[in-house]
């Protein structure tokens, strides 16, 4: 559940990301600042670190939200069809599926090259602040 939710605060975020390339919303634009914001503060970014991994840290998110983009995009088709097939069902399927592994796989490269720019407790305090940030959207949200 807390993955789902994870995945979800990221793809608002991501959103909120895409949206700036085309005039950010409000809400957009406020919440895409919040989560950076957060992180920085959070993990101790200097300014040079800050240079260095948030363009990374941005395009990551680039790609977890394009695979999971994809993904809804072929359900979406399959839903659209009246009579899909089993071939429909299951490529759509499939997608679903392997869009937890490709963020996986996502993270495991950008932590490599994150590892270059942050401290070890830095890396550790990234996935500490995402989660916290998953959090208080969720209790905002629940007001």
């Amino acid at each position: 559940m807390k993955r789902i939710v994870s995945i979800l605060i990221m793809v608002i975020a991501i959103t909120a990301a895409a949206t700036a390339q085309n005039g950010r919303t409000k809400f957009a634009t406020d919440m895409y600042q919040a989560k950076h914001e957060m992180i920085i503060e959070e993990l101790g970014l200097t300014q040079t670190q800050q240079k260095q991994f948030m363009p990374l840290y941005e395009q990551m998110e680039r790609e977890i939200y394009q695979v999971n983009r994809n993904a809804r995009a072929l359900a979406a088709e399959v839903e659209k069809k009246k009579n899909p097939s089993d071939r429909d069902y299951e490529v759509a399927a499939s997608a679903l599926s392997n869009t937890r592994m490709r963020e996986g796989e996502i993270e495991a490269k950008y932590f490599e090259k994150f590892s270059k720019i942050l401290s070890k407790k830095q890396l550790f305090l990234l996935k500490q602040a995402e989660g916290k940030f998953t959090r208080e959207m969720l209790k905002k949200r629940k007001k």
